[in-house]
């Protein structure tokens, strides 16, 4: 039968009510107005007309496209919030536009009016990815294929910006003597980053099932870009993951035993950790994301087939051929084998004993005469 407007006890509001080919509606219309609510009625019927005829992906909007990809886990950093009662962001932008309507120049306009004057990466970072990952959770056998902003090329570009911690690579040597400076925990996390080029937040949530040690593989359900993605594992992090995979649960845990806080626009999880390292060591300029620039120019100089490295390190790409071209796990474990290591860096005591070391302090934890040294950068 067609949808009706009816009144419920105790609310206001006017309710629809009624089966449209065979989809079954009963849900309030947030209105006490009867015109208003009748014109939500029609415009309620006839969406759900066209949905039984096309199927709802022609008719879906990004707003419900995102609404489901948060509901599914995924972040809602950038899409927007609402403010005032109007949203922001992505969610402002596209809104109640058809999603499969949306085209690229479309995408580019709203990077172009969401992010002004700002660097291709920010673009990419803050408008680009999140649209991308809204549009594979809910289209996920669509063939088309976002091109994302390039950086300038040519050595006569300049630009100024503010160096920050984390945005370039380091030498293996001089992490080696930054990470052993650390207490156990904080130190096993660093060193799975610096040997496998994770994202931080992909470690964090790592647990025991994850990983096939015996096939030196870690396979993620879902990745920052809304895909799965498989990573290699390096011998050297074989007895540490071992120890950690017997232990069970999330491998990778505070000096307390408690796991990373893992949520959308949460970041700073190792910031204590980090700053007593810079001083201790004297190393300044190093941050969890060094690792991962640093694993991606390490490869870069033993000569990585860039289809390779992007699989690693599970970079979007825009170009057909790098997006289709999925390396075989082999290549990848030998390739990840090319990062070095350093004696003083498996010598150290908890790589030994991972799991027994885990609650345990660096030398002086408590008095702050350990801290006293200058960060050099």
């Amino acid at each position: 039968m067609p949808l009706k407007l009816v009144r419920r006890k105790g609310s206001e509001y006017w309710y629809l009510r009624g089966t449209v080919r065979k989809q079954a509606v009963f849900e309030s219309t947030g209105t006490n107005d009867k015109k208003a609510a009748e014109a939500i009625r029609i415009k309620r019927e006839a969406r759900l007309l066209q949905d039984s005829i096309y199927g709802r992906e022609a008719n879906l909007t990004f707003f419900e496209a995102a609404v489901s990809y948060m509901a599914a886990g995924g972040s809602a950093r950038f899409l927007g919030k609402e403010v005032n009662g109007r949203w922001t962001g992505l969610l402002g932008y596209f809104e109640t536009k058809i999603l499969h309507k949306i085209t690229q120049e479309d995408l580019d306009a709203a990077a172009e009016k969401l992010c002004p004057r700002t660097q291709q990466d920010t673009k990419n970072r803050q408008c680009y990815t999140p649209f991308i990952a809204v549009w594979n959770h809910a289209l996920p056998d669509s063939s088309r294929k976002w091109k994302r902003p390039k950086k300038p090329k040519g050595t006569n570009i300049i630009r100024a910006k503010a160096l920050r911690a984390g945005t370039k690579a380091v030498g293996y040597e001089r992490a080696c003597d930054f990470v052993v400076s650390m207490s156990p925990a904080p130190a096993m996390v660093m060193t799975a980053l610096f040997y496998t080029g994770m994202r931080p937040i992909e470690l964090f949530v790592l647990s025991a099932d994850m990983v096939d040690l015996e096939g030196r593989w870690i396979t993620l359900a879902n990745s920052k870009i809304g895909e799965p993605r498989g990573i290699p594992i390096h011998e050297f992090l074989v007895p540490l993951f071992k120890a950690l995979i017997e232990r069970g649960g999330l491998l990778f845990r505070s000096s307390l035993g408690t796991p990373y806080p893992v949520r959308a626009g949460i970041s700073g999880q190792m910031k204590t950790a980090i700053r007593n390292a810079r001083k201790r060591s004297g190393i300044g300029g190093i941050s969890p994301y060094t690792a991962r620039h640093t694993v991606s120019t390490q490869l870069v100089i033993a000569g990585v087939h860039p289809h390779i490295k992007d699989q690693i390190l599970g970079h979007a790409v825009d170009d057909m051929s790098r997006h289709y071209t999925h390396v075989p796990q082999a290549p990848l474990i030998e390739a990840i084998n090319m990062l070095p290591v350093i004696s003083a860096w498996s010598k150290a005591p908890w790589m030994a004993d991972p799991v027994g070391m885990a609650r345990k302090f660096v030398k002086g934890m408590g008095r702050r005469n350990d801290l006293s040294k200058v960060v050099q950068n």
